[in-house]
């Protein structure tokens, strides 16, 4: 059934185009409407609330994590348009794969999931407690417990014995990428962990992230003018460095440091802030379109790579509320992307199936058109991009003493107080350095996951 309803869809998106998304870049009511074809267009590839299949998930090729950043999408989506048509799915979808212990680590998952897996979910949850989507019912977990619960499991894992800290990749060792450190895993904590601490003022949150900014910059994943390198091989102490630089490990850390400059005010957080954004220019042409350099031109993205523009799309809008003088400077880039993602969304059977380049020869009036690709993660991007536009009319992230209703956990995680393997309590004893444990490697059976991104 998900393998038929696949290629029904690549089937109709190989048809020619027959009409295209008409944006007006400075017309809300464009936005909206242009957001919602993209959002329609994407939710088609999923089947998860049908019978037989599982919730929340995407079929094949799709990973569990790229079902995370969609769902989170789909919150953004009604932050910036008001249309509630996908909240229900979305929140069924997002509570069915917390798992049993609501930290998203689901059993149908944890023997391949990665560190940065978990994030995506867990910032799905942390945006529904910022832009107050609606909550689930009482009984059910709330949406900052569950970004509290996955912050509580990573910190567990911050690793010294190799490299001098920071989170590994893959959390077994029995999985592919295990002796890996990426930025990506990081950035989702340091992420989570500013944005954690913005909503409860709870400072061992923001303490966690200054501590994780430092260990970038030590270990050469983040240079001295801001660019984030992918990551770097723990069997070689972090020796050297994997400099490939993708869209998403850039935003993710933007965002954390706009956070972070948000709730000090202090200048070195808003020179690092001022100095990843203008680092993220490498991933812009010279018009101003948003593009995936280390794989784009050549045309040999893959699944996940796919994806990494709407990261970078979503964080520098956010970006732009928390820390406002990054606003002007933002804008033309969001909005030089969204022409260029509308005029890719110009194939398939219904016209209106987005491709993933939107650079070539982009103009206002000499739009490129399709490029024969599609996918949920081109339909992402474009989604992203576009509705993205509309920061400017949507209010900025609450926090539980200006308008947050979302119920929160400080021990959150874990299968409870007796678990070992879990924070108990964020205390100020945390501050001084947490309790480092290795976890125990389940018995039974073994899989490995595809090294995607080294």
């Amino acid at each position: 059934m998900r393998t038929t309803n696949l290629i029904s869809l690549g089937l109709a998106a190989l048809a020619l185009p027959s009409q295209a998304i008409d944006l007006d870049i400075n017309d809300d009511a464009s936005i909206k409407s242009a957001a919602s074809t993209v959002a329609y267009g994407m939710m088609k590839y999923y089947h998860g609330n049908e019978t037989a299949q599982t919730i929340g998930e995407l079929p094949w090729p799709y990973y569990w994590w790229h079902a995370g950043a969609m769902w989170g999408s789909m919150m953004d989506y009604w932050y910036y348009t008001g249309d509630t048509t996908y909240n229900n799915v979305t929140t069924e979808a997002m509570l069915f794969q917390a798992g049993d212990d609501d930290d998203y680590m689901p059993l149908n998952q944890t023997k391949s999931e990665g560190n940065d897996d978990q994030a995506f979910w867990g910032m799905a949850a942390m945006s529904a407690a910022e832009v107050n989507f609606p909550n689930p019912p009482a009984k059910k977990p709330q949406w900052l417990a569950l970004a509290q619960a996955v912050f509580n499991t990573q910190a567990l894992r911050w690793d010294t014995k190799s490299c001098g800290g920071g989170l590994r990749w893959q959390i077994f060792t029995f999985n592919n990428g295990y002796n890996y450190k990426n930025s990506v895993s990081n950035g989702g904590f340091f992420n989570l962990g500013a944005r954690l601490a913005k909503y409860t003022g709870n400072t061992t949150y923001s303490d966690w992230a200054s501590k994780t900014w430092d260990w970038m910059e030590e270990s050469g994943l983040m240079t001295e003018d801001y660019y984030v390198y992918d990551g770097s091989d723990t069997t070689k102490n972090c020796s050297s460095v994997d400099k490939i630089q993708w869209t998403y490990n850039a935003g993710i850390f933007l965002l954390g440091a706009a956070t972070m400059w948000n709730i000090t005010g202090e200048q070195v957080w808003e020179d690092r802030t001022r100095g990843l954004w203008n680092a993220t220019h490498v991933f812009f042409t010279d018009e101003k379109i948003m593009y995936e350099v280390a794989c784009e031109p050549s045309g040999n993205c893959n699944v996940d790579q796919h994806f990494f523009k709407a990261y970078l799309a979503r964080w520098i809008a956010a970006s732009s509320k928390v820390a406002p003088f990054l606003a002007p400077l933002i804008k033309p880039y969001l909005q030089a992307s969204a022409l260029g993602a509308a005029s890719s969304c110009s194939g398939g059977t219904d016209g209106v199936t987005c491709g993933t380049k939107w650079f070539n020869n982009v103009t206002a009036t000499s739009p490129v058109g399709w490029d024969q690709t599609y996918g949920v993660g081109q339909q992402l991007c474009a989604l992203e991009v576009i509705q993205s536009n509309l920061i400017e009319n949507v209010k900025g992230p609450v926090t539980n003493s200006t308008g947050g209703t979302s119920t929160g956990d400080d021990a959150a995680g874990g299968s409870g107080s007796s678990d070992p393997n879990r924070l108990s309590k964020i205390t100020a004893a945390d501050r001084a350095g947490a309790v480092i444990i290795t976890l125990i490697v389940l018995g039974g059976w073994i899989g490995g996951m595809v090294w995607l991104i080294i």
